[in-house]
């Protein structure tokens, strides 16, 4: 069976696609915060997300279908780490890529010197593909997974997109340096590029600001190749620590595109740019990112002096209700101006008597529509019951009560009265 589609990429494609739609397909579809930067073409697509919660926090022509260029490689990447093929086998560029070669140097698009007869291990493929983008390793590497047969894989790279979400991504080419007909949106790109973020290999490749190509039969010595990735590059002004990856893209007709994901302090945002150009797409990105980093902190939500509820209180005259506060503090991670929410899980009432910390319920907490946390709803206090007063008040008054019953009794029957009484009455008014 041909490799592409045998059952161990099925089963890994559909780990995948589970997870990718737990990060991406939840991604609301409006942006909830204004940009914060004005781009220097209004046309330019950006998207910009939180990869945690998948909540949306910048979008601007978002869902316009666009040309991607090569951050077409990230689904070709994306299905070869799929394959379950060992990596560290080695492929033979076959004589069957001679014409698409030739139309990659015709169409001067970037290489790492791919020649047909040369045996190249399939990591290092992904390394030419990912660090270098270049366009042959992309033509080598579909070759390889789908049996020699490139429109069979270009067909399976939409297939796997419409399994991300995607809705307005169609792929011609395996590389992107073909334009037409290789199409995208940059809310459609956040699918893939989460895709490809949870799958390590990918992650750990696209780190790399440089590689060594190891020699092979048709290269004697080694090589080194460098990354597109700028801000990957300490000596760039802009350089960040926190960008992970992931892909870079060029054309005339699609522009600079850039896709990264930028991970501090425990949170991980990703960033879609599309139409830009060289002086300013990674000045974007870095304003964008510092932008996103520097507005959105931890903070309290939920303290434990404030109550939150309150639930009636039965066989209790003098207190109505009890109130009920969190039993342990909740923070958030957020915007400032994100609001607050709570949702409740509570009994209709409670009897009393309540213990002082007692757990009547419990509130979840929302950070602007987002779940922060879950927390146990206590009594601050304690809540006496006055039922069991009247009651002892009521059972002190009975022997009293029975004692004035007995001396009303034992009177009657001193002073003459009782049956006998009742009975001569009644001959003396028959005679």
């Amino acid at each position: 069976m041909n490799q592409l589609f045998r059952p161990a990429l099925r089963r890994a494609a559909a780990l995948a696609c589970l997870l990718a739609l737990a990060v991406c397909l939840a991604l609301p579809g409006h942006a909830a915060y204004p940009m914060p930067i004005q781009t220097t073409y209004a046309e330019e697509s950006v998207y910009l997300f939180d990869l945690d919660t998948g909540k949306t926090i910048l979008e601007q022509n978002a869902d316009q279908p666009r040309y991607v260029a090569s951050l077409t490689k990230m689904m070709t990447a994306l299905l070869y780490l799929e394959s379950g093929l060992d990596l560290q086998q080695a492929v033979t560029v076959p004589t069957s890529l001679t014409q698409e070669f030739t139309d990659i140097q015709n169409a001067n698009g970037s290489t790492i010197g791919l020649r047909i007869g040369e045996t190249v291990r399939r990591i290092d493929l992904l390394y030419g593909l990912i660090v270098a983008s270049a366009n042959e390793a992309a033509s080598v590497i579909a070759s390889d997974a789908a049996g020699g047969d490139l429109t069979a894989f270009v067909a399976r790279m939409n297939q796997r997109a419409a399994e991300l979400g995607c809705t307005d991504t169609t792929f011609s080419c395996v590389h992107g340096l073909y334009d037409y007909g290789n199409v995208s949106t940059a809310r459609d790109l956040a699918r893939i590029a989460a895709a490809c973020y949870a799958q390590p290999q990918y992650m750990e490749i696209a780190q790399a600001l440089t590689y060594t190509m190891p020699a092979t039969n048709l290269h004697t010595s080694e090589r080194e190749i460098r990354s597109t990735n700028l801000m990957l590059d300490p000596e760039y002004p802009y350089y960040r620590d926190y960008i992970r990856g992931m892909k870079t893209g060029f054309t005339t007709l699609a522009g600079r595109c850039f896709v990264t994901f930028a991970e501090n302090e425990g949170h991980t945002y990703g960033l879609v740019v599309l139409g830009s150009d060289l002086d300013n797409i990674y000045r974007e990105c870095a304003e964008l990112l510092d932008w996103v980093f520097a507005t959105f902190n931890d903070r309290q939500l939920v303290d434990t002096g404030t109550a939150l509820a309150t639930v009636p209180l039965t066989q209790c005259r003098t207190e109505p209700e009890v109130e009920l506060y969190a039993a342990n503090a909740v923070n958030g991670y957020g915007h400032p101006d994100d609001e607050v929410t709570f949702t409740f899980d509570l009994p209709e009432s409670i009897r009393a008597t309540v213990a002082n910390g007692q757990v009547v319920g419990t509130a979840t907490v929302w950070l602007d529509g987002y779940e922060a946390g879950t927390v146990d709803l206590v009594t601050h206090r304690e809540y006496v019951s006055d039922f069991y007063t009247d009651g002892m008040a009521t059972l002190l008054l009975l022997p009293a009560l029975l004692a004035v019953l007995l001396v009303l009794a034992v009177f009657t029957v001193l002073t003459g009265g009782g049956p006998g009484l009742f009975r001569r009455r009644r001959r003396a008014r028959r005679r």
